[in-house]
């Protein structure tokens, strides 16, 4: 929130006055109490808010720089130099998979306190942690998606709270664990994983998910549009929705305007279709993030799933990272999320060639200024936040 700016109180000086003897020798003028004619002390400014922050570091860098800083990577292990030449990098953030999971949380926790080199903006530590069949870290207090969603909303909150401090005490500042997609269909490959099987109780648990994690971790709800009325894998494929518009806006939608409204700073772009929407990803398509941002009024950072997921499915159209990575900045993501091997030039990946192929396409027009500054701007404005979080 923006703060009033503090006026000025000016100081007012009291003149003395000398008094004459009405008779006789004239009398030594009785001082009289004088204010201190010292000036006013200049009063402490008021701090810039996280977006001006975020807005002023933002205008100093360059194209190449903004598009590294809308990167989320991964590198395997548990020792920290791999993520850090990762970080060193300009990038905003990494995610911890479990092969980056530490014997314990203390270790855990050092391994990612290794990567906060940024005093003023956080690095973006990311954790897929929804509880059971998604989990990376063994010492989660919180029951697994199948069990809460048998409990009222309050039960959900509490369940939510513990395992977000979990997280803070392993390191992690963003969960991307609140998993917004509805299904009743057992067949589904991520019925195991939704907080609800209709809309309501959905919308109900996931709002209580985001209030649980409020303070602890940055919440991320997934995968929007929504994966529940798309069949299929979207690790191997592009599931496609038969839902129009309007259907959605009446069932899948509701979890989500739940979660937005109840202050989630993350949207996760899912990698399927809606045909009668766009029948580009939701991840790629700029019609799903129009809708996000207007008409579920989102104002948050907008990421991505995991991009190498496109490349996955081995179809022609999705074969180059780096054509993959600017159609998801142009269709208004703002931060791009990579699962990354030891080596990423298996994908042909790096962070230079991603950056390069952003800031060229800003260059050429494809991609506007304005574009890639606002989301430069809200992913350091939740860098901002997380960073000074505490100290006001």
């Amino acid at each position: 929130m923006r703060r009033p700016t503090r006026s000025l109180v000016a100081v007012a000086v009291l003149a003395a006055t000398s008094l004459t003897a009405c008779a006789g020798p004239a009398a030594e003028p009785t001082p009289s109490p004088v204010a201190s004619a010292s000036a006013s002390p200049t009063p402490t400014p008021t701090p810039p808010t996280a977006a001006e922050w975020a807005a002023e570091r933002v205008a100093s860098m360059t194209n190449e720089q903004k598009a590294a800083s809308l990167l989320m990577l991964h590198a395997p292990g548990t020792e920290p130099g791999p993520l850090l030449a990762l970080v060193d990098q300009g990038i905003a953030g990494v995610i911890l998979m479990g092969d980056n999971i530490a014997a314990d949380q203390a270790a855990t926790a050092a391994l990612a306190d290794a990567l906060q080199v940024d005093s003023e903006a956080a690095t973006l530590v990311g954790i897929d942690q929804e509880g059971g069949i998604v989990s990376r870290i063994g010492w989660d207090p919180a029951p697994p998606p199948m069990e809460l969603r048998g409990l009222p909303a309050a039960a959900v909150q509490d369940a939510f709270a513990a395992r977000a401090g979990a997280l803070a005490a392993s390191g992690a500042n963003v969960n991307f664990g609140i998993v917004a997609d509805v299904t009743a269909d057992p067949g589904s490959f991520i019925f195991e994983r939704v907080l609800g099987t209709d809309a309501t109780g959905s919308a109900e648990r996931v709002a209580a998910a985001v209030a649980g994690e409020r303070g602890l971790v940055a919440s991320t709800l997934k995968h929007f549009p929504g994966h529940g009325a798309a069949p299929g894998d979207s690790h191997t494929s592009v599931p496609s929705a038969s839902l129009t518009l309007e259907q959605w806006r009446n069932d899948p939608a509701r979890p989500f305007a739940a979660g937005i409204d109840a202050g989630t700073e993350l949207v996760m772009t899912g990698h399927l279709a809606y045909p009668a929407v766009d029948a580009a990803p939701a991840s790629l398509s700029p019609e799903w993030h129009r809708i996000l941002r207007e008409e579920l009024g989102f104002d948050g950072v907008v990421v991505t799933d995991d991009m190498l997921m496109l490349q996955h499915n081995e179809l022609p159209e999705f074969a180059d990272p780096n054509e993959n990575a600017v159609r998801a900045v142009a269709a208004g993501g703002d931060l791009l999320l990579y699962v990354l091997p030891a080596d990423p030039s298996e994908f042909g990946i790096s962070v230079d060639g991603l950056a390069g192929a952003i800031a060229d396409s800003v260059a050429s027009g494809r991609i506007p200024q304005e574009r890639l500054d606002d989301a430069a701007t809200r992913v350091l404005e939740l860098r901002r936040e997380i960073a000074t979080a505490g100290r006001e």
